[in-house]
């Protein structure tokens, strides 16, 4: 059993009574040394009713609260032995794909590029994500109208979130009508 499949129980148990999840984990050599990698974020189920409601990205300070809960645990559990470790804990970032229904609820207002297995890819904004499909809002193009569109998970190749520098929000809108 790998180091990563030992530490696991004990990091995901850490990270449970702050409301997080462990996304991911590696442990790899670096020099002398191990690099240990935690991907957090959010606990949010798989399965439940169609979520439509944004979910909050995490806090630098909710980071740092689960860096200490890993390093607490980390240092409780004798599975890393006695070599040194740097340990790194980050949410995932933007580039990661979404892969499970929650990624997809964790993103909601998001915009998405979806990749189907067949057809064509979908670029639109995640309005709803249910326990086995996603629905999106696509802007109208050229000669199509705007339109919204449900696709299975099961259907998906690829989905990634795009980066937005420009978005308005609701923010926005408000500040234009004060000003």
């Amino acid at each position: 059993m790998s180091v990563a499949e030992q530490i696991r129980p004990a990091l995901g148990a850490a990270l449970t009574p702050l409301g997080l999840r462990m996304e991911d984990l590696s442990v790899v050599p670096a020099g002398r040394r191990r690099l240990v990698r935690v991907w957090v974020d959010r606990a949010v189920d798989d399965a439940g009713p169609d979520s439509t409601e944004p979910v909050a990205p995490l806090s630098l300070d909710e980071v740092a609260d689960a860096t200490r809960a890993v390093s607490d645990a980390l240092d409780d559990d004798d599975a890393m032995g006695e070599q040194p470790y740097t340990l790194e804990v980050t949410s995932p970032g933007i580039d990661r794909p979404l892969t499970a229904p929650r990624h997809f609820r964790r993103n909601l207002g998001r915009l998405v590029t979806l990749t189907r297995e067949e057809g064509e890819p979908v670029t639109g904004r995640i309005v709803r994500a249910g326990e086995h499909e996603v629905t999106v809002e696509v802007p109208a193009a050229r000669r199509e109208p705007a339109r919204t569109v449900q696709l299975p998970y099961a259907g998906l190749a690829r989905a990634v979130v795009q980066v937005e520098f420009s978005r308005s929000g609701p923010a926005d809108a408000d500040a234009a009508e004060e000003g």
